[in-house]
């Protein structure tokens, strides 16, 4: 693989917001799994577990995961940010506008964005959902390797035509996902990525968000 090759697959992700129904084979998904389990991790300690949902469970999921949403009370392994301020807001702000202005929310509708907001608990529609844990004792660490595990999970599956969407909403409600699914109480719960085919003539699809120039993100020293 070439330089190109990997700019080609970083440009070609996205978020995808709208899924078909089509299953992707368990061959595809376990071959996802060995390439992003090829992540870097401090002392190769390798902390990632995932639980895959397919087909009648994620639908199952989905729809216990929906009521949660709507009546339980949010409290996340970890805590989310306190604010986001200066640029990270203004970043924020855009993509959030330009998902709302794709499908349709006029500003000031605040209805419309609570349903837009609910789509995170209906997977998008996605057939697959993978829920990402570390152990609690490698704290922040352990949380920042299987960053790159989520990175190369997307990247994996971006190789083999399959959309991906992290989601730190369902992260949310922790105790829940620990219950439905049975993990341990050593182990916290990161985030989710649903995964599919993508549904490319859906409006949450058509939007792309843009990225930082080098001179923003970066101070040379020598």
């Amino acid at each position: 693989m070439t330089l190109a090759d990997l700019n080609q697959l970083l440009t070609a992700r996205h978020s995808c917001r709208a899924f078909l129904p089509d299953l992707v084979p368990k061959e595809q998904i376990e071959q996802i799994l060995t390439s992003a389990a090829r992540a870097p991790s401090w002392c190769n300690a390798q902390p990632w577990h995932v639980v895959i949902t397919s087909g009648e469970e994620t639908n199952q999921f989905r729809a216990a995961m929906q009521a949660e949403a709507t009546t339980g009370t949010p409290a996340p392994d970890l805590p989310f940010p306190t604010s986001y301020t200066g640029v990270y807001q203004d970043r924020r702000r855009a993509c959030g506008w330009a998902l709302y202005e794709a499908v349709g929310v006029e500003r000031g509708d605040r209805a419309g964005s609570a349903r837009q907001m609910m789509e995170n608990f209906s997977l998008f529609g996605a057939p697959h959902c993978a829920i990402l844990t570390s152990p609690a004792e490698l704290g922040a660490y352990g949380a920042m390797d299987c960053g790159g595990f989520v990175t190369a999970f997307s990247l994996a599956a971006q190789a083999l035509g399959i959309a991906t969407i992290p989601q730190a909403a369902l992260a949310s409600y922790s105790p829940f996902l620990r219950r439905y699914f049975d993990i341990p109480e050593d182990r916290i719960v990161l985030c989710a990525i649903s995964f599919g085919y993508a549904e490319n003539n859906h409006p949450a699809n058509s939007f792309r968000t843009d990225r930082a120039d080098l001179d923003e993100i970066v101070d040379w020293v020598g």
